[in-house]
Protein backbone atom coordinates (compact mmCIF):
# COMPACT_ATOMS: atom_id res chain seq x y z
CA UNK A 1 0.00 0.00 0.00
CA UNK A 2 1.11 3.54 -0.70
CA UNK A 3 2.06 5.07 2.64
CA UNK A 4 0.42 8.50 2.80
CA UNK A 5 1.61 9.34 6.30
CA UNK A 6 3.89 7.83 8.89
CA UNK A 7 3.33 6.77 12.48
CA UNK A 8 5.72 7.87 15.20
CA UNK A 9 6.09 7.61 18.97
CA UNK A 10 7.55 10.69 20.68
CA UNK A 11 8.81 10.30 24.24
CA UNK A 12 8.56 13.38 26.45
CA UNK A 13 8.70 14.25 30.14
CA UNK A 14 6.49 17.15 31.20
CA UNK A 15 6.46 18.22 34.86
CA UNK A 16 7.57 14.76 35.90
CA UNK A 17 4.96 12.98 33.78
CA UNK A 18 6.33 10.44 31.30
CA UNK A 19 4.62 10.44 27.91
CA UNK A 20 4.87 8.17 24.88
CA UNK A 21 2.95 10.25 22.35
CA UNK A 22 1.41 8.41 19.40
CA UNK A 23 1.42 10.61 16.29
CA UNK A 24 0.84 10.53 12.56
CA UNK A 25 2.65 12.94 10.25
CA UNK A 26 4.04 13.57 6.80
CA UNK A 27 6.64 15.87 5.28
CA UNK A 28 6.10 18.46 2.57
CA UNK A 29 7.41 21.65 1.04
CA UNK A 30 4.51 23.96 1.92
CA UNK A 31 3.32 25.43 5.23
CA UNK A 32 2.63 22.81 7.93
CA UNK A 33 -0.63 22.00 9.72
CA UNK A 34 -0.95 21.02 13.38
CA UNK A 35 -4.16 19.21 14.37
CA UNK A 36 -5.50 18.80 17.93
CA UNK A 37 -8.43 16.43 18.45
CA UNK A 38 -11.32 16.81 20.88
CA UNK A 39 -12.20 14.91 24.03
CA UNK A 40 -13.13 11.35 23.16
CA UNK A 41 -11.48 11.46 19.75
CA UNK A 42 -8.04 10.61 18.37
CA UNK A 43 -5.49 11.70 15.81
CA UNK A 44 -7.34 9.67 13.18
CA UNK A 45 -10.04 12.37 13.08
CA UNK A 46 -7.62 14.19 10.79
CA UNK A 47 -6.01 11.34 8.85
CA UNK A 48 -8.04 12.17 5.75
CA UNK A 49 -6.08 15.41 5.46
CA UNK A 50 -3.87 13.43 3.08
CA UNK A 51 -6.90 12.65 0.88
CA UNK A 52 -7.65 16.32 0.19
CA UNK A 53 -6.05 17.65 -3.01
CA UNK A 54 -6.18 21.18 -1.59
CA UNK A 55 -3.44 20.22 0.87
CA UNK A 56 -1.04 18.46 -1.48
CA UNK A 57 2.51 19.25 -0.43
CA UNK A 58 1.59 20.44 3.06
CA UNK A 59 3.22 18.61 5.96
CA UNK A 60 1.11 17.88 9.03
CA UNK A 61 1.12 16.30 12.45
CA UNK A 62 -1.73 14.96 14.55
CA UNK A 63 -1.32 13.07 17.80
CA UNK A 64 -3.29 11.39 20.55
CA UNK A 65 -3.55 13.68 23.56
CA UNK A 66 -2.39 12.23 26.90
CA UNK A 67 -5.24 10.18 28.30
CA UNK A 68 -6.52 9.39 24.80
CA UNK A 69 -5.93 6.94 21.99
CA UNK A 70 -2.59 5.17 21.84
CA UNK A 71 -0.62 7.71 23.88
CA UNK A 72 0.81 6.50 27.19
CA UNK A 73 0.69 8.89 30.17
CA UNK A 74 2.21 7.94 33.52
CA UNK A 75 -0.07 10.21 35.60
CA UNK A 76 -3.54 10.84 34.19
CA UNK A 77 -4.45 13.18 37.04
CA UNK A 78 -2.07 15.81 35.61
CA UNK A 79 -3.80 16.09 32.23
CA UNK A 80 -5.15 19.65 32.24
CA UNK A 81 -5.62 21.98 29.27
CA UNK A 82 -2.32 23.81 30.00
CA UNK A 83 -0.62 20.40 30.18
CA UNK A 84 -2.10 19.51 26.80
CA UNK A 85 -0.91 22.82 25.35
CA UNK A 86 2.62 22.13 26.55
CA UNK A 87 2.38 18.63 25.05
CA UNK A 88 1.34 20.13 21.72
CA UNK A 89 4.27 22.52 21.77
CA UNK A 90 6.67 19.64 22.46
CA UNK A 91 5.24 17.71 19.50
CA UNK A 92 5.53 20.72 17.21
CA UNK A 93 9.17 21.17 18.20
CA UNK A 94 9.90 17.45 17.83
CA UNK A 95 8.69 17.42 14.21
CA UNK A 96 10.51 20.68 13.45
CA UNK A 97 7.60 22.99 12.60
CA UNK A 98 8.48 26.65 13.16
CA UNK A 99 5.26 28.31 11.96
CA UNK A 100 2.05 26.46 11.13
CA UNK A 101 -1.69 26.51 10.52
CA UNK A 102 -3.35 25.43 13.78
CA UNK A 103 -6.59 23.40 13.81
CA UNK A 104 -8.34 22.25 16.98
CA UNK A 105 -11.72 20.71 17.75
CA UNK A 106 -13.59 21.07 21.07
CA UNK A 107 -11.02 20.24 23.80
CA UNK A 108 -8.39 20.54 21.07
CA UNK A 109 -9.75 23.95 20.11
CA UNK A 110 -9.37 25.15 23.69
CA UNK A 111 -5.89 23.65 23.86
CA UNK A 112 -5.04 25.35 20.56
CA UNK A 113 -6.26 28.69 21.91
CA UNK A 114 -3.92 28.41 24.91
CA UNK A 115 -1.07 27.38 22.61
CA UNK A 116 -1.73 30.27 20.20
CA UNK A 117 -2.09 32.80 23.01
CA UNK A 118 1.29 31.75 24.43
CA UNK A 119 3.05 31.47 21.05
CA UNK A 120 1.30 33.91 18.68
CA UNK A 121 4.35 34.36 16.48
CA UNK A 122 4.23 30.69 15.45
CA UNK A 123 0.59 30.50 14.36
CA UNK A 124 -0.07 31.41 10.71
CA UNK A 125 -3.83 30.88 11.03
CA UNK A 126 -6.17 29.37 13.61
CA UNK A 127 -9.15 27.19 12.70
CA UNK A 128 -11.24 26.65 15.83
CA UNK A 129 -13.78 23.85 15.37
CA UNK A 130 -16.31 24.51 18.13
CA UNK A 131 -13.61 24.96 20.75
CA UNK A 132 -14.62 26.42 24.12
CA UNK A 133 -14.89 30.21 24.15
CA UNK A 134 -17.54 30.75 26.84
CA UNK A 135 -19.30 28.97 29.73
CA UNK A 136 -22.12 27.87 27.39
CA UNK A 137 -19.65 25.60 25.57
CA UNK A 138 -19.28 23.19 28.51
CA UNK A 139 -22.23 20.98 27.57
CA UNK A 140 -20.00 17.89 27.88
CA UNK A 141 -17.35 18.89 30.40
CA UNK A 142 -19.72 20.51 32.94
CA UNK A 143 -21.24 17.10 33.56
CA UNK A 144 -18.34 16.49 35.95
CA UNK A 145 -20.08 19.03 38.23
CA UNK A 146 -23.70 18.41 37.28
CA UNK A 147 -23.49 14.66 37.91
CA UNK A 148 -21.11 14.30 40.87
CA UNK A 149 -19.61 10.84 41.16
CA UNK A 150 -16.41 9.91 42.99
CA UNK A 151 -15.89 6.66 41.09
CA UNK A 152 -14.17 7.50 37.79
CA UNK A 153 -15.35 4.38 35.99
CA UNK A 154 -18.96 4.83 37.07
CA UNK A 155 -18.99 8.49 36.03
CA UNK A 156 -17.58 7.59 32.64
CA UNK A 157 -20.10 4.78 32.13
CA UNK A 158 -22.96 7.17 32.92
CA UNK A 159 -21.43 9.92 30.75
CA UNK A 160 -21.24 7.54 27.80
CA UNK A 161 -24.88 6.52 28.28
CA UNK A 162 -26.06 10.14 28.46
CA UNK A 163 -24.04 11.05 25.38
CA UNK A 164 -25.29 8.06 23.42
CA UNK A 165 -28.90 9.19 23.84
CA UNK A 166 -28.29 12.93 23.37
CA UNK A 167 -30.56 14.48 20.69
CA UNK A 168 -27.75 15.78 18.47
CA UNK A 169 -26.09 14.65 15.26
CA UNK A 170 -23.41 11.96 15.58
CA UNK A 171 -23.79 11.70 19.37
CA UNK A 172 -24.42 7.96 19.34
CA UNK A 173 -21.58 7.37 16.87
CA UNK A 174 -19.24 9.40 19.08
CA UNK A 175 -20.36 7.70 22.28
CA UNK A 176 -19.93 4.20 20.87
CA UNK A 177 -16.13 4.49 20.80
CA UNK A 178 -15.53 6.59 23.91
CA UNK A 179 -14.61 3.62 26.07
CA UNK A 180 -11.91 2.65 23.56
CA UNK A 181 -10.50 6.14 23.07
CA UNK A 182 -10.32 7.68 26.57
CA UNK A 183 -8.91 6.50 29.91
CA UNK A 184 -11.53 6.97 32.62
CA UNK A 185 -8.81 8.20 34.98
CA UNK A 186 -8.16 11.25 32.79
CA UNK A 187 -11.74 12.47 32.51
CA UNK A 188 -12.08 14.43 35.75
CA UNK A 189 -8.85 16.40 35.38
CA UNK A 190 -9.62 17.28 31.76
CA UNK A 191 -13.22 18.27 32.39
CA UNK A 192 -12.47 20.33 35.50
CA UNK A 193 -9.76 22.22 33.62
CA UNK A 194 -12.08 22.88 30.68
CA UNK A 195 -14.85 24.19 32.92
CA UNK A 196 -12.49 26.39 34.92
CA UNK A 197 -10.99 27.98 31.81
CA UNK A 198 -14.39 28.41 30.15
CA UNK A 199 -15.82 30.12 33.24
CA UNK A 200 -12.79 32.14 34.33
CA UNK A 201 -10.21 32.22 31.52
CA UNK A 202 -11.51 35.19 29.48
CA UNK A 203 -11.30 32.92 26.45
CA UNK A 204 -13.36 35.02 24.05
CA UNK A 205 -11.12 38.04 24.56
CA UNK A 206 -8.02 35.90 24.12
CA UNK A 207 -9.39 34.47 20.88
CA UNK A 208 -10.28 37.87 19.46
CA UNK A 209 -6.91 39.33 20.49
CA UNK A 210 -5.01 36.88 18.28
CA UNK A 211 -3.71 38.79 15.27
CA UNK A 212 -3.54 35.80 12.92
CA UNK A 213 -6.46 35.06 10.56
CA UNK A 214 -9.12 33.10 12.44
CA UNK A 215 -12.03 30.87 11.49
CA UNK A 216 -14.65 29.51 13.88
CA UNK A 217 -16.43 26.39 12.63
CA UNK A 218 -19.64 25.02 14.14
CA UNK A 219 -22.52 22.75 13.19
CA UNK A 220 -25.83 24.28 12.22
CA UNK A 221 -27.31 22.85 15.43
CA UNK A 222 -25.17 25.42 17.30
CA UNK A 223 -26.17 28.41 15.21
CA UNK A 224 -27.65 30.09 18.30
CA UNK A 225 -24.35 30.41 20.19
CA UNK A 226 -24.50 33.81 21.86
CA UNK A 227 -21.06 34.99 20.76
CA UNK A 228 -21.33 34.28 17.02
CA UNK A 229 -22.45 37.87 16.14
CA UNK A 230 -19.44 39.27 18.03
CA UNK A 231 -17.07 36.93 16.20
CA UNK A 232 -18.51 37.98 12.86
CA UNK A 233 -18.37 41.71 13.63
CA UNK A 234 -14.77 41.28 14.80
CA UNK A 235 -13.63 39.86 11.46
CA UNK A 236 -13.58 36.17 12.36
CA UNK A 237 -14.66 33.98 9.47
CA UNK A 238 -17.63 31.82 10.45
CA UNK A 239 -18.09 28.38 8.91
CA UNK A 240 -21.50 26.84 9.57
CA UNK A 241 -21.54 23.14 8.67
CA UNK A 242 -24.90 21.70 7.53
CA UNK A 243 -26.41 18.47 8.88
CA UNK A 244 -24.09 18.77 11.89
CA UNK A 245 -23.89 19.37 15.61
CA UNK A 246 -20.62 19.27 17.54
CA UNK A 247 -18.77 16.81 15.30
CA UNK A 248 -18.24 17.97 11.69
CA UNK A 249 -15.57 15.31 11.14
CA UNK A 250 -18.27 12.66 11.73
CA UNK A 251 -21.42 14.37 10.41
CA UNK A 252 -20.15 16.18 7.31
CA UNK A 253 -16.41 15.74 6.71
CA UNK A 254 -16.47 16.92 3.07
CA UNK A 255 -17.92 20.27 4.17
CA UNK A 256 -15.38 20.52 6.99
CA UNK A 257 -12.39 19.93 4.71
CA UNK A 258 -13.73 22.28 2.05
CA UNK A 259 -14.13 25.12 4.56
CA UNK A 260 -10.60 24.56 5.89
CA UNK A 261 -9.15 24.45 2.38
CA UNK A 262 -10.99 27.60 1.24
CA UNK A 263 -9.95 29.51 4.35
CA UNK A 264 -6.28 28.55 4.16
CA UNK A 265 -6.16 29.37 0.43
CA UNK A 266 -7.28 32.92 1.19
CA UNK A 267 -4.88 33.56 4.08
CA UNK A 268 -1.74 31.89 2.67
Amino acid sequence: MNQQFRKATLEQNISGVHLKIAAIHRDGEHTPFVFLHGFGSTKEDYADFVRQRAFDGHPFVAFDAPGCGETFCSDLSKVSIPFLAETALRVVEAVGFDRFHLVGHSMGGLTALVLAHQNPERVISFIDIKGNLAPEDCFLSRQILDYPESDAERFFDDFIERTHSAPASSSALYAASLRHKVRAGAVRAIFESMVDLSDNGDLLSKFLSLTCPKMFMYGVEYATLSYLPLLKSSGVRLAEIPHCGHFPMYSDPPAMWKEIGDFVAKVS
